[in-house]
């Protein structure tokens, strides 16, 4: 018998989700009995609407939800969801223009399924979340970073861009509000970013998850929209895929909910592929989509003024400990502070050079869970998800200011 690997090189080539593992970790610790505060999972910690809860009863008690149904969605919610586009992205499209996935994540690898041959290059703004070297991997493409740190506010420019770009680059992935940093682009320099994309035939995969999730600069404001790409350059339409999902506005991560828009040729083509890989997604949770996406959103703007009041608490709460830096995130819930002003100084009997080793730090010494730059791009970096509890959010932070008193 030919000594063939267990594994394709492909799958083995997949690192193992970074924010999953140290949540996971977390939770093994907490198991344990340990008093661990975890800001690793970007999961909002209130319970699902519920009126949305209501719809998916009531759907469980449908005998037609319990039957195949178009592998592309059902039509009512990619009608819900064109409505959506419309509302928040300002694209009009029909419901053919969209397909329904198993969470945002599908959609992700989906995009760059359809999009990418190998070889061809992605342009990735840095720090990214994790999942996406992977699903640009898996897809034969080839990443390249393009860096922006806090100096910067996380926000790439135009320049830097053009710098990276070459005669492969076929797809700028373009985040707004980002995960991992909270960054927002303007309306100007998303327009500036179409545009140039525009120029030069350069296709956008642009996540959306977070866009209904930003803040004012005063507890009152009223918070600016994160401006879709395609609306702020609508000639971009016919080379942009949007992805989005109810898991973060609606907190509704585990109904596994997302969805990607784009033009009719390129959806018909990820309509395809999810015909063959998972055919349609859970009936039940896209009758709870309908109802979120169509109901009532005073329960979403209540979790965001929440998620506003957790983000100035930590801010303020972190900017206290010396030799962090921390750029005040303008969406999503997440806190992105550099804290290379740690490293090479012993804390506890421990001088950790990296953030990774502070992270592990932190978990020993303090037991706070938080994920290291490693998993989003350079070392020098801690992200921590406020979507949790105002009371261990607080308790948290305490930890580690006494830590690094």
């Amino acid at each position: 018998m030919t000594d063939h690997p267990r594994l394709s090189a492909r799958i083995a080539a997949i690192a193992e989700s970074a924010t999953l593992k140290v949540d996971a970790k977390a939770k093994a610790l907490q198991a344990e009995g340990r008093p661990v505060i975890s800001y690793a999972a970007g999961e909002p910690d209130f319970a699902t609407p519920e009126y949305i809860v209501e719809a998916a009863l009531a759907a469980t008690h449908d005998p037609k939800n319990y039957r195949y149904t178009p592998a592309a969605g059902l039509p009512e919610l990619r009608e819900a969801i064109a409505a959506k586009t419309l509302r928040d992205s300002g694209l009009e499209v029909s419901p053919g223009q969209v397909v329904v996935t198993n969470g945002g994540k599908q959609a992700v690898y989906q995009a760059f399924q359809t999009l990418l041959d190998p070889g061809d290059e992605v342009l990735v703004p840095t720090p990214y979340w994790t999942t996406y070297p992977e699903a640009i991997k898996l897809a034969g493409g080839r990443q390249v970073d393009v860096f922006a740190g806090a100096d910067q506010g996380y926000l790439v420019t135009v320049e830097q861009l053009e710098a990276a770009r070459t005669d492969r680059t076929k797809v700028l992935l373009f985040v707004s509000p980002s995960n991992p940093t909270g960054a927002v682009y303007s309306p100007e320099q998303t327009r500036a970013i179409g545009e140039w994309a525009l120029e030069h035939g350069i296709w956008v995969v642009s996540d959306e998850i977070y866009q209904n999730l930003t803040y004012a600069d005063e507890p009152d404001g009223v918070p600016p929209r994160a401006v879709s790409i395609v609306e702020a350059v609508p000639g971009l339409a016919n080379q942009t895929i949007l992805v989005n999902g109810v898991a973060k506005t609606y907190a509704m991560t585990g109904w596994r909910l997302g969805w990607m828009v784009g033009p009719a040729d390129i959806i018909k083509g990820a309509a395809n592929l999810q015909s063959h890989l998972s055919s349609n997604v859970s009936n039940i949770s896209q009758r709870a989509a309908i109802a979120a996406l169509n109901g009532p959103q005073d329960a979403v703007e209540e979790m965001r003024r929440a998620f506003d009041r957790r983000r100035r608490t930590i801010v303020a709460e972190l900017s206290k400990i010396e030799g962090m830096t921390v750029p005040v995130p303008q969406g999503a819930f997440y806190v992105y502070p550099d804290v290379s002003g740690l490293l090479g100084r012993e804390w506890g009997g421990v001088t950790p050079t990296t953030s990774l080793e502070l992270a592990d730090l932190i978990l020993d010494q303090a037991e706070v869970a938080a994920v290291p730059g490693e998993a989003f791009g350079p070392s020098g970096y801690l992200r921590l998800s406020y979507a949790l509890g105002d009371a261990p959010l607080l308790e948290g932070v305490q930890r580690l200011q006494r830590l690094f008193a």
